[in-house]
């Protein structure tokens, strides 16, 4: 069942430490620790990406911020109440952890391997650069009946595509994980950063429609 899991929703990350590990929650007597970590972009842009281990896979190893780890793994999404609203929370959930050697430090990996159903209608527009994008929410299964629901952004010819899919369609995509800071208003003209999480589709594919 594992392995099965990781077919459909699979995320390799090697990346930097960037905070120590806190205790974030228990479950069934197991304890999970949260940290981020920091994976860098060709384009030197660095993507900071919240990460859940249970203490079962770290218990015999000590690890801080500025270490190089690498993270097997899959997305998980929960809701969580901030603000009066839902905030949809994406997280890679570690199923394997291991410290870096020195020399892998400046091969940063990100790579997420994807394959669900379009769970709401896609949505295309036009980014502030005039790049044709599209915004897709996709619904994964996982085991005991739950769903991870992940946003998903495709860009020129795939955004193209994806904007005319069906909900329903299970797909297939390739791509990676990817923080990015907006600014929010409130209807006081108050203004805050806040940080949304998304794949960004390199590959994508239509296996079915309904």
């Amino acid at each position: 069942m594992e392995e099965k899991g990781l077919e459909t929703n699979c995320a390799l990350l090697i990346g930097v430490v960037l905070s120590p590990p806190a205790i974030s929650h228990k479950s069934y007597g197991e304890t999970f620790y949260s940290f981020s970590v920091g994976v860098d972009r060709k384009s030197g842009y660095q993507d900071v990406i919240q990460i859940i281990v249970s203490e079962r896979l770290i218990w015999n190893l000590e690890f801080q911020p500025g270490d190089f780890v690498e993270i097997l793994g899959q997305i998980r999404t929960y809701n969580e109440e901030q603000d009066g609203r839902n905030k949809l929370n994406v997280v890679i959930f570690a199923r394997d952890f291991k410290r870096c050697d020195e020399s892998l430090r400046l091969e940063h990996e990100n790579r997420i391997i994807l394959e669900g159903f379009i769970c709401k209608k896609p949505i295309g527009r036009i980014s502030p650069l005039g790049r044709e994008i599209c915004d897709i929410m996709l619904a994964v299964n996982r085991m005991y009946n739950k769903s991870d629901y992940i946003p998903c952004i495709a860009w020129g010819r795939n955004a193209g595509y994806a904007s005319n899919l069906s909900v329903g369609t299970k797909i297939s995509i390739t791509g990676r994980i990817q923080s990015r800071e907006y600014r929010k208003r409130d209807n006081d003209g108050n203004t805050w950063v806040k940080t949304a999480y998304e794949v960004s589709i390199l590959k994508l594919e239509a296996l079915s429609e309904e």
